[in-house]
């Protein structure tokens, strides 16, 4: 029976895969540092329902530690590494670079030479569209990525360079998955429909960066672990896109919210941010033909399903952080 190591385990994207790795028969060893970037509570409630599963094993520790991480490298014989930690947000990471550069980069380097030493030969990477800030959507893995306007997708970039390095020196196989605006249930308090949610139903202003007009290519959760499960069987270096297959604005995402909930949003615009970018899409022809992966969870099905999963867990929810 496979094992594989998965960084970010406590984490939206992270439980999920390990969930969905579970499902199919592999074990795996997750590893999550429980930081406080957000709340804490939602991490323990994601991996809560995982401790369950006798082929889940779990480490609170982090991947810049290379003595822990070498300790959980000698426990197990891995067949790949899935690398979903990271630190998050755009904005954050314009306050906080060093925390970002330390993790992202530091600790990559960190879990790419454990594989080396290790013999591991697989490597799974959770990098981010924006990369491509610079380019005009859609965006295609061939489109330069060296223009990156804000700190994490430096880091996510510097990480994808130091995968390769790996790759072209050891013959490390690599899946480099570029995820674009995931969402869903249990997903990050930070992250705008999250907060929309929340402050529709407590009748609460909602605050927008610029006037709404910006467009992400929004990808349900479900479509994404689906896809970096696909991304194991990697031989060699590839690229992928994974995105929803359209894109919708702030204010689209906001009706549809309306919509769901039967209930009008408070508005409140301020300042766009300058490491935002007016749009973002995804070409996707990598990931369907090399991958068979495709968007099968429309936006308006996701953001229905979302907001059920707010309506169920208020009292989860409530008892957050949310600064």
């Amino acid at each position: 029976m496979q094992t594989i190591l998965l960084t970010g385990a406590a984490g939206f994207i992270g439980a999920g895969v390990a969930r969905k790795l579970l499902q199919s028969g592999v074990k795996v060893v997750g590893i999550d540092n429980l930081s406080n970037y957000y709340d804490p509570e939602l991490k323990r409630y994601r991996v809560q329902p995982l401790m369950k599963d006798k082929g889940f094993v779990f480490h609170e520790s982090d991947i810049t530690d290379e003595e822990g991480m070498d300790s959980i490298f000698k426990s197990a014989s891995y067949s790949a590494v899935i690398h979903l930690a990271g630190m998050a947000g755009i904005r954050y990471s314009k306050d906080h670079p060093l925390e970002f550069e330390k993790t992202n980069v530091g600790g990559t380097a960190v879990l790419l030479e454990c594989m080396h030493r290790f013999r591991v030969p697989t490597i799974v990477f959770a990098s981010s569209s924006s990369v491509y800030s610079g380019n005009v959507p859609p965006y295609s893995e061939e489109m330069r990525t060296d223009t990156p306007a804000s700190v994490y997708a430096a880091t996510k970039k510097s990480a994808e360079t130091l995968i390769h390095s790996y790759h072209k020196l050891f013959c490390l196989n690599a899946a480099i998955l570029r995820y674009f605006s995931v969402y869903g249930p249990q997903g990050r308090p930070d992250m705008s429909y999250f907060r929309f949610i929340n402050a529709i139903e407590d009748d609460k202003p909602i605050e927008i960066f610029g006037d709404g007009k910006q467009k992400r290519d929004f990808t349900y959760i479900d479509d994404i672990v689906a896809g970096t499960f696909k991304a194991l069987q990697v031989e060699g270096f590839h690229t992928y896109n994974l995105g929803g297959g359209s894109s919708h604005s702030v204010n689209e995402l906001i009706e549809q919210v309306e919509s769901g909930m039967s209930k009008k949003a408070v508005k409140r615009f301020s300042d766009p941010d300058i490491s935002d970018i007016p749009a973002s899409s995804a070409n996707i022809e990598n990931a369907r033909t090399l991958l068979h992966w495709a968007p099968t969870v429309s936006f308006e099905q996701g953001i229905q399903a979302t907001i059920a999963w707010h309506r169920t867990n208020r009292e989860l929810i409530r008892r957050l952080r949310h600064e």
